[in-house]
């Protein structure tokens, strides 16, 4: 017989190294007198895209397309200090960084072109390599501006600093600031359980996530996918067995993880609710993701057979076992 269930898994997280440790990241910027944008930051990209973030973030605060930009990252000789990739926290801490360092040549920028078109700095504009003043017909272009201002002596290089560390938490009184910031996450799973075998399919995960502010939406919905399927391969096959310390899944042949053809539908549900203190309102979504899934599934299957599973991953053997104990 095939039953099936639908269940919820709903998380909050912390962001940060937290807890009182030091959470720091620097950035380097410079313009080039044809507009363009080199930035060395040590934000380590191990295949989550801080990379491009950075980029977007740099463009956005310039008014410039994220073509203009040239990130170097992650080499010990040339670039500054930017912290662990971990805890979710590069978009949030080197992210602010960038931004701050983009500020700097942007008000230099800023006084350039008002010296230019002879008006006030604060009614400046930039946009997409643009710089106007609004009712003004007269505009310039990021690299009209940014030749002027290393022809003048203005600023044309910079150093972003973002310190995010928390005063930790007093083990008196438990009071205190433990993190900067959380990202919040509701995901609901829909399974099949054959309780002839005890095999459980996830047919469908519903994942919607706080991100504050999606820099690159279709680099989080893939973050959000791919967390996913993490979490139903902890869920439901992930399982190092050890007999008097030696590993008997030493291998993909024993240690099982999800294939293409176990991954469901999943929809992903990007919530910008913003944090002020983000880049342009951002948070971390790096591991969020795949917290939330093997709640949401293991709730699912007691919504199906009204078992209640205490110990992953839920191996059919496991599931088959305790069918049998409820008289399936």
């Amino acid at each position: 017989m095939k039953k099936r269930g639908i269940g919820y898994g709903c998380i909050i997280f912390p962001l940060g190294l937290g807890l009182g440790r030091t959470d720091t990241a620097a950035a380097t910027l410079e313009m080039g007198e044809d507009g363009t944008v080199t930035i060395l930051s040590g934000c380590a990209d191990i295949g989550q895209g801080s990379t491009e973030v950075i980029a977007l973030i740099a463009a956005e605060e310039l008014g410039i397309l994220p073509e203009d930009v040239r990130v170097f990252t992650a080499d010990t000789a040339i670039t500054p200090y930017a912290g662990v990739t971990s805890a979710s926290r590069q978009t949030y801490v080197t992210g602010n960084a960038v931004k701050e360092a983009a500020a700097q040549i942007k008000e230099s920028l800023r006084q350039g072109a008002a010296e230019l078109l002879n008006v006030n700095p604060d009614d400046i504009t930039f946009n997409k390599r643009i710089v106007y003043c609004e009712g003004k017909k007269t505009s310039l272009t990021i690299a009209e501006v940014a030749r002027y201002c290393r022809s003048k002596g203005k600023q044309f290089i910079s150093l972003g600093w973002f310190d995010a560390t928390t005063s930790g938490i007093d083990p008196d009184t438990s009071q205190g600031e433990a993190f900067y910031g959380y990202t919040f996450a509701t995901q609901a799973a829909e399974v099949e359980v054959d309780t002839d075998t005890g095999e459980v399919t996830v047919l469908r995960v519903v994942a919607a996530h706080d991100v504050g502010k999606a820099i690159n939406p279709l680099a989080i919905e893939g973050q959000i996918e791919g967390g996913v399927v993490m979490g139903l391969g902890y869920t439901l096959m992930e399982e190092v067995i050890l007999d008097h310390g030696k590993p008997l899944t030493p291998t993909l042949s024993e240690y099982l993880l999800p294939t293409a053809k176990d991954v469901p539908t999943i929809t992903s549900l990007i919530v910008e609710e913003e944090d002020p203190t983000g880049p342009f309102g951002a948070k971390g979504v790096a591991e969020p993701p795949n917290v939330a899934t093997a709640p949401a599934i293991i709730n699912a299957i007691y919504n199906a057979v009204g078992i209640r599973i205490t110990e992953l991953p839920v191996t059919p053997e496991k599931l088959r076992r305790l069918l049998k104990e409820k008289g399936y």
